[in-house]
């Protein structure tokens, strides 16, 4: 027999019920805090959790706004928007990168290029959550194979969009510029809010110029995503404001002659319409593609034209500075007569060559490299335009003063920028005293002077301020807004150009036409320097050639320019206008180491020339935005 062999029932009901009620005890509290906290959750903290919630499953995008488009003077397209496929990838919805990469590989070409950009972006400053372009112009092959695997591919994304198309490549790259990718610098300047949803930025030329005008003003959509990202329905949208549309004086046949006119050599070309002002041809070669600005160079492909001896991306109708060369006389010879130091019946003896008083140096005629007698005993303003005499130059130069003539040459725009929507233009330089005491640390000399009047020494000016030098020349100094703005959509930009600047009184405005007679010589006179430009004309061209010294001459009586080196040839120049008795369109052209004003130089202007009086002056088409 055990000690336990009779129970104690009541014992044990007083035991089990302890334990109930501690259990129930533990239940009640544990319930309790569960419905606390609940009511936590649901009720105190109900407005978080719905945010969050709605951040989840909501997202604002922005819309970004169509650029605005640019057409020429006759309403035809120089740049657009093309429909546009891009592949995107959200970093941080990826956890693999490589991975994800190496999937997208098997289903569309990416290049070295296209990772490497990618990767680069990468790590620039951006939005979070914010699609990174990866590759752009997708084929329709490639967004079908992409939609097919779309749900393998976590954080990767086919974006439509538009961009920006250049239909004529190279011929307008540097007047109209490019757009590109807003880079770190530009992102730390530049309004986040406009450019919220847009990945691109004027980078020059009139994109750049006018590019407040073109982005137009950004929208924005909410939507409802899964939890990949992916937008599951709109629920609001606010739609953006497209950019302004703009018309240029340019012109598109007139820019591909001249452009075509260098047959690849180096130089510049500027065209404007004498009755209006408007800038009607700007050309720069050699030049490159501007769409590889938008689609995304190849680093071997941009190598190529960045490290070119031809500097391809170097505009120089607006930033190329050379002397002026001869093209400068009838802006002296007007100086001269306006000071008073000459006459239209005052001549000179020119032997070939100028010397100072009290100084051996002499300064040589470009006649000297061929034959040693100048242009003759007696030489007058008329004769030296046509001859392009230095000697006679030399001399007004010299007796004229520096001041005279700076202040002449300022009248005309020199040394300063009076284009009103030109991007970046160099200013030239025209010196004085005060520049080179401050500049060189030296005092100007009388030989300064003396360079001076052919456009040597340190007289700078580019073919864009040469070609409205012309312009002005030609309207009789009347002044007028050099742009290339014609109209646009938006009204404000044409109330933005400047004021017209002073007009040109001389003394005696006389003046004016014999100058005029004189610069017609040049090219239709017995013994012009571009007589040759005359043969089988049925106009008339008023203009003037110019060679500018590339380097210094130590010793000009042995120097050939045939035997040179062709890049230290000579810049050919050729300024003009035509038709003589009734200006209407002014033309500068320089071409690098060409040697010959009349001989290289005036044929490409000539071409411009040709076109220009070959085309009906009505013939405009209606354009409408």
């Amino acid at each position: 027999m055990t000690r336990h062999h009779f129970k104690d029932h009541a014992r044990e009901q007083v035991l089990v019920f302890r334990r109930m009620l501690v259990a129930f005890s533990f239940i009640v509290v544990l319930s309790g805090i569960l419905a606390g906290r609940l009511f936590y959750l649901q009720i105190v903290k109900h407005d978080v959790h719905v945010a969050r919630s709605n951040n989840n499953r909501i997202a604002l995008q922005a819309l970004p706004p169509n650029r605005g488009l640019i057409y020429d003077s006759r309403g035809r397209l120089l740049a657009e928007n093309l429909p546009n496929h891009r592949l995107s990838i959200v970093r941080e919805r990826v956890t693999d990168l490589d991975a994800t990469l190496t999937q997208l590989s098997e289903l569309v070409e990416l290049s070295e290029d296209d990772i490497e950009r990618f990767r680069r972006q990468l790590t620039r400053s951006r939005r979070p959550f914010s699609p990174v372009p990866l590759k752009e112009g997708l084929s329709e092959e490639e967004i079908a194979r992409l939609a097919a695997n779309r749900y393998f591919l976590d954080g990767a994304m086919v974006e439509a969009s538009l961009m920006r198309h250049y239909p004529y490549g190279e011929v307008f790259a540097h007047s109209l510029g490019y757009v590109g990718r807003i880079n770190i610098e530009e992102r730390r300047v530049l309004n986040e809010s406009l450019y919220s949803g847009t990945e691109y930025i004027g980078k020059a030329g009139v994109e750049r110029f006018y590019e407040s005008a073109l982005l137009g003003q950004p929208g924005s959509q909410t939507v409802e995503i899964n939890a990949r990202g992916r937008v599951l329905q709109v629920l609001e949208r606010t739609l953006p404001t497209p950019g302004a549309d703009i018309q240029l004086y340019l012109d598109i046949e007139l820019q591909q002659v001249a452009f075509e006119a260098f047959e690849g050599r180096r130089g510049a070309a500027v065209a404007i319409d004498v009755k209006t002002g408007g800038i009607i041809a700007m050309v720069s070669s050699p030049s490159f593609d501007a769409n590889s600005f938008v689609r995304g160079f190849s680093t071997a492909d941009y190598a190529v034209l960045r490290d070119s001896y031809d500097k391809p991306f170097l505009d120089r109708a607006t930033r190329g500075q050379y002397a002026p060369a001869s093209t400068i006389k009838p802006f002296l010879g007007l100086a001269g007569l306006q000071a008073g130091t000459t006459t239209w019946d005052a001549t000179i003896n020119d032997p070939g060559w100028f010397r100072l008083p009290n100084d051996d140096r002499l300064y040589y005629d470009w006649t000297w490299r061929t034959r040693r007698d100048g242009h003759g005993t007696r030489v007058g303003m008329v004769q030296a335009i046509e001859e392009s005499s230095n000697t006679y130059f030399y001399d007004l130069a010299f007796r004229t003063q520096l001041e005279a003539l700076h202040e002449t040459l300022d009248a005309f725009g020199f040394g300063r920028n009076t284009a009103a929507d030109v991007h970046n233009p160099a200013r030239g330089l025209n010196p004085s005293r005060d520049w080179k005491r401050q500049r060189h640390g030296m005092p100007w000399f009388a030989g300064d002077t003396v360079n001076l009047g052919i456009g040597q020494g340190f007289l700078l000016t580019t073919p864009l301020q040469m070609s409205i030098a012309t312009a002005v020349i030609a309207r009789e100094g009347e002044w007028f807004v050099p742009r290339l703005l014609k109209d646009s959509s938006d009204p404000e930009l044409l109330a933005a150009l400047p004021e017209v600047q002073a007009h040109i009184e001389l003394d005696d405005p006389s003046h004016w036409g014999r100058m005029a007679s004189a610069m017609r010589r040049v090219v239709h006179g017995p013994r012009g320097t571009a007589r040759r430009l005359a043969v089988g004309i049925d106009y008339e061209i008023a203009g003037k050639t110019g060679t500018a010294q590339v380097f210094s001459i130590e010793d000009f009586e042995e120097f050939d320019s045939e035997q040179t080196a062709e890049r230290l040839r000579d810049h050919a120049w050729f300024m003009g206008y035509a038709p003589y008795n009734d200006p209407q369109i002014a033309v500068a052209v320089i071409v690098e180491n060409g040697a010959s004003g009349g001989g290289i130089a005036g044929p490409v202007a000539r071409k411009i020339f040709d076109h220009y009086m070959a085309q009906p002056r009505d013939e405009v088409l209606a354009f409408e935005y």
